[in-house]
């Protein structure tokens, strides 16, 4: 497992909320928990572009941030089942403002987007 070399910096909610946040599929994960996928097969399908084994380092920081919970099953195969806790709905309105502030200006960051790495390859190429 990975483990960080340097303490981060937790200086201001920013420092904070970017530490619990930090990670490529964690907000979609919680917004998909929060829609009622909750079995690890169901969030992969949801997210296929994210390996199994970073979805899993994900789900777990988010359950050490106290955001989600995992319910296992005494069955056979084993099943798994995650679901949000009331601090992690706490978020779910603020995700969902910073998805209608992406929708609003979906033009206008497809454009700057493409342009960043237009320019990130047209460095590396030269």
């Amino acid at each position: 497992m990975y483990v960080k070399k340097t303490l981060p910096a937790l200086n201001c909610g920013l420092d904070l909320v970017g530490e619990v946040l930090y990670g490529k599929w964690k907000i979609r994960l919680l917004w998909f928990i929060n829609a009622g996928h909750q079995r690890p097969s169901e969030l992969q399908r949801k997210i296929p572009d994210a390996s199994r084994r970073v979805l899993n380092m994900q789900l777990k920081e988010l359950e050490d941030h106290e955001l989600i919970t995992k319910k296992i099953y005494p069955v056979t195969p084993p099943k798994v089942e995650y679901s949000l806790t009331e601090f992690g709905r706490s978020l779910i309105p603020v995700i969902g403002t910073l998805g209608k502030w992406g929708d609003d200006y979906e033009a206008r960051l497809r454009e700057v987007i493409s342009k960043s790495l237009n320019n990130s390859a047209s460095t590396i190429n030269q």
